[in-house]
């Protein structure tokens, strides 16, 4: 592990809400889930950056199911946590929900863990802190993140992957 101190989850969380408009639907007004998506990538990268404290580049994105579409004028709120930590990587959970804010009314949307790689002055892979656990629902996200992650090594060195 890095050298510097383990950071708490806490340190690093990010939300990103912006107020979808037209130039982001489609022409049935839903939302492009290329624009969710392009959102769930920048909370997500601004929370491992702020793990590391160093630039990071995305190298995966586990699936993402659209549970319910977002419209135009709904309010897009992508909340990013840190949940795993490996030497060179973190895994950050970003929950997306969509609000009607005139009704008051949030749906949550999706949810998806990206996986970055923090990058030293070379731009090679570089160390990061660990991840403190400070509580039972860290402990359970670490231990997700954890098989998560074999799961992605292990499909990665499958033939034709």
């Amino acid at each position: 592990m890095s050298e510097r101190p383990a950071k708490a989850a806490s340190d690093s969380r990010v939300t990103l809400s912006l107020i979808m408009m037209p130039e982001h639907a489609n022409m049935y007004g839903n939302v492009h889930g290329g624009v969710i998506m392009k959102l769930v990538d920048e909370a997500a990268g601004t929370a491992a950056v702020r793990h590391a404290q160093r630039p990071v580049v995305t190298v995966a994105i586990d699936s993402m199911t659209f549970l319910s579409p977002v419209h135009v004028g709904e309010l897009i709120s992508c909340s990013a946590k840190v949940t795993y930590v490996g030497r060179t990587s973190i895994e950050v959970r970003v929950t997306v929900e969509a609000e009607d804010i005139m009704a008051g009314k949030k749906t949550h949307t999706n949810s998806a863990c990206a996986v970055f790689v923090a990058l030293d002055d070379d731009r090679r892979p570089c160390d990061v802190p660990g991840l403190l656990i400070t509580s039972d629902e860290e402990r359970r996200d670490w231990e997700l993140g954890r098989a998560r992650q074999e799961a992605r090594v292990t499909a990665s060195k499958r033939p034709g992957a």
